[in-house]
């Protein structure tokens, strides 16, 4: 069944929409986040499909890693969105945001305490 992503008007949010070809002429879809109804359509990313020693290949090339300054938080942002390209997965809602809040440039730390999940089951700090 086609996945459907769209941006939430009201609380700007992503969330996907699973419906068949029948129903997305007919449903009226809702934010998964805050149940308003009010949602854009979102051109998703074309994937390619690549095997997985071929993403692996391009994760570790040191080459990835030139230019990332771990103190920047855009620095990071930039590079964690790179990584979350090259694993070939929808990484979810909440990778996709926290990646948007670094790349403005906001304090992990700040991030961290608003999305209490993100270290949820974690045994030490989260980097």
């Amino acid at each position: 069944m086609p996945v459907y992503e769209y941006k939430c008007q009201a609380c700007g949010r992503r969330t996907n929409v699973r419906m068949s070809y029948n129903e997305y002429d007919h449903t009226n879809p809702r934010c998964t986040n805050c149940d308003s109804g009010s949602l854009e359509r979102i051109i998703s990313k074309v994937r390619i499909a690549r095997s997985e020693d071929s993403r692996l290949d391009s994760l570790s090339d040191p080459s990835s890693l030139s230019g990332v300054d771990e103190n920047d938080p855009r620095s990071v942002g930039k590079f964690m969105r790179h990584m979350g390209n090259e694993m070939g997965e929808e990484m979810g809602p909440e990778f996709d945001e926290m990646v948007d809040r670094l790349e403005a440039g906001e304090n992990p730390e700040s991030i961290e305490a608003d999305m209490p999940s993100l270290s949820e089951g974690a045994t030490g700090p989260v980097p």
